[in-house]
């Protein structure tokens, strides 16, 4: 992942949720992934997908049970 798509996935998140504390960051000896946050809690893990020239990402976050909790 470019440093300009970690920046431009950090827009589109802050944009598409209204939240200004999203931010995508760079992995340590990665590049077809990054880290997400929201605020200092690390909430998941955005993959880059590349087929036939064509670039997508993916967004993958885990929900524990035991953080189910405090809502039901």
């Amino acid at each position: 992942m470019t440093k300009e798509e970690i920046e431009n996935l950090t827009k589109y998140l802050r944009g598409k949720f209204g939240n200004p504390a999203f931010e995508v960051r760079a992995r340590p000896k990665k590049d077809d992934s990054a880290e997400v946050y929201l605020g200092d809690e690390f909430i998941g893990v955005m993959y880059l997908d590349e087929d036939e020239g064509e670039r997508s990402f993916n967004f993958q976050m885990a929900i524990l049970d035991i953080d189910l909790e405090e809502y039901a």
